[in-house]
This record gives C-alpha cells, sequence and structure tokens, in this order.
C-alpha cells in the first residue's frame, strides 16, 4: 500500500478518495509515536474541511437489530442525495483482546453501496460503547465528503452514554414489550435519547409494539429533555420490512430545523469536554509509560493486595512521585 505524507493524504482524502480515508482511519488509531505525530498533523490540515455533517449516534439492547436498521436508514439516506459514513463498533474480548468486527457481513448491500462507506472498529478498553479514536474518525469522514455520520455503539450498557457526547442527535433502539426492559433500560440512557426506536414492529409484534411506544411516551414526561427546543420522541419501524424508516429520516430533519443554533453551541461544549478528555488520557498514558514509575508500581501494587495501604493512599503516593521525578 502506499504511505503518502499527512500532507498528501489530506488532499487525496478532501478529493473523495475512500483508500485514503481507510488508510487516514488506520494512522489515526495507530497507537505509535511516530503515527501518533503524523495523526495530528493529519487532523490538522483537515479541520478546515469539517464539521458539515449531520451526526447520529446509535444504542440499543442487545438483539435489536441496530445494524439492519442502518443497513435500510443508511440506503434510504443515499437514496436522497446524501453519503453516509458509518462508524460502528465491535465489542472487545476481555480475555483475547480479539473482536470480531462483523457489521460489514451484516450489512451486505449498504456496504456495497458506493455512496456509503463503514468502518467497523474494536472497543479496545474505551468505556462508554465508542473506541479512542471514534471523535477523529468522525472528522476524517466528514472531511471527506461524507454529510451525515452514524455511531452505532456495541449496546446499551451502563456507561453507554459517550456517544451523545460526540454526535447532535442520540437514537435509541428497543424491543416491543416494555415492561421489564423500561424498568431495565438505565434511567440516565433514557433522558439522553433524542428520538427512541421501537423496531420490530411486524408481524404478530405488531400490536405489542404499538402499546410499547404509547408506554414509553408515556414514561419521557418524568424524564428532563436535553434540550428546550425539543420533546423527545417514540416511533415504532420495521427495520427488516423497511417500514418507518423514511419517517425516522423526516424526524432528524425536524430535529436539525428545532435546534437550528443549539446544534454548534452543543458541538463547541463537546470539544471542550474532548479536550480534557484526551488530555486526562495523554497524562495516564505519560504515567504508565514513565520508567521511574513502573519501578514503584510494583511495590504500591504488592502493598495494595496485601491490605498495607488502601488504593486511595496508593494513588496519591504514584502520583507524587511522577510529580516530583
Amino acid at each position: 500500500m502506499t504511505r503518502y505524507s499527512p500532507e498528501q493524504l489530506a488532499e487525496r482524502l478532501r478529493d473523495g478518495d475512500r483508500r485514503a480515508l481507510a488508510q487516514a482511519i488506520t494512522l489515526i488509531e495507530s497507537t505509535r509515536p511516530e503515527h501518533r505525530v503524523k495523526a495530528a498533523q493529519l487532523l490538522e490540515s483537515l479541520m478546515p474541511s469539517t464539521g458539515n455533517s449531520v451526526r447520529l449516534g446509535i444504542s440499543g439492547v442487545p438483539g435489536v437489530g441496530k445494524s439492519t436498521f442502518i443497513e435500510a436508514f443508511g440506503n434510504h439516506i443515499t437514496q436522497q442525495g446524501h453519503r453516509v459514513a458509518v462508524l460502528a463498533v465491535d465489542p472487545t474480548s476481555a480475555l483475547s483482546g480479539g473482536s470480531i468486527l462483523g457489521d460489514k457481513t451484516r450489512m451486505e448491500t449498504l456496504s456495497r453501496n458506493p455512496n456509503a462507506f463503514i468502518r467497523p472498529s474494536p472497543a479496545g478498553k474505551t468505556l462508554g460503547g465508542v473506541t479512542r479514536r471514534t471523535r477523529e474518525t468522525l472528522l476524517l469522514c466528514e472531511a471527506g465528503g461524507f454529510d451525515v455520520v452514524l455511531v452505532e455503539t456495541v449496546g446499551v450498557g451502563q456507561s453507554e452514554t459517550a456517544v451523545a457526547e460526540m454526535t447532535d442527535m442520540f437514537l435509541l433502539l428497543l424491543l416491543p414489550g416494555g415492561g421489564d426492559e423500561l424498568q431495565g433500560i438505565k434511567r440516565g440512557i433514557m433522558e439522553l435519547a433524542d428520538l427512541i426506536l421501537v423496531n420490530k414492529a411486524d408481524g404478530d409484534s405488531k400490536v405489542i409494539a404499538e402499546r410499547t411506544v404509547t408506554d414509553y411516551t408515556m414514561a419521557l414526561h418524568f424524564l428532563h429533555s436535553r434540550s428546550k427546543n425539543w420533546q423527545p420522541r417514540v416511533q415504532a419501524l420495521s427495520a427488516l420490512n423497511n417500514q418507518g424508516v423514511a419517517d425516522v429520516w423526516e424526524t432528524v430533519n425536524d430535529f436539525q430545523a428545532k435546534l437550528g443554533d443549539e446544534i454548534q453551541h452543543r458541538r463547541s461544549a463537546q470539544a471542550v469536554n474532548w479536550l480534557w478528555a484526551e488530555t486526562a488520557d495523554r497524562l495516564l498514558d505519560d504515567l504508565k509509560g514513565d520508567a521511574s514509575v513502573r519501578k514503584r508500581v510494583a511495590g504500591l501494587e504488592r502493598d495494595v493486595t496485601e491490605g498495607k495501604l488502601p488504593p486511595t493512599v496508593a494513588a496519591e503516593q504514584l502520583i507524587n512521585h511522577y510529580k516530583s521525578r
């Protein structure tokens, strides 16, 4: 594969070169120090070409049909003349560190769509349902001319809310049935949802899905909306039968129109949060990579394990050592 300089890569990416986009994402995701320097140069040169997309976060319980929905939704969007990028995050094994990355196989028609780009990435050890480099990848897709970016998370969990902090609108997919599931969904993620979609509203489940829509609509009245200009909605659909998918896109457009300048204010706040999150990550990486810290860690871990020191005191000693090295 041809290796380009950050300047050459940026130029090819802006020209719509899909291979350049894939190579740029690989560069962004690399942890090698020399690659991090080039990645920073690439991002800095591309910033003027970013920010022109509709950013949508998509999450849902396991088995809800996120991939089926994204494929139907993505194909509908491209039929409207848009170019869509899908950033799909797959769970990483805590034992092997491996990830299946099977989203392209689950989205066969969308993966062949010339106006769509699908990039599966492993979640790694990052919490929040996204990867550490999802934000940068989103910017690369925008610079590459994709005007709708979908960020699909690994699935609903206790920290499955980071995607709402990097997108404009958060879509939460749920199954027909409400009841126990309504009790099991974390209140936090419900409050972040701008649009709740009850999928698989077909066949024998159609009536149940309609009742579920009513249940969730009532439940939302007890939660605070993220915006004074938007009241979260609940809609039923059947992604498998492509029913209700067009209505979702209409709701997205309505959301964009009603929020107006508020979307840019959200993005500004997200950028500041990103700054501090990246700062914390870099400092932690630097601390763990320090030779003198590594020497001190072994003794502190032993003291904690043997009950000689509480973890809080050990952490303070480690940080003080790092600061005074």
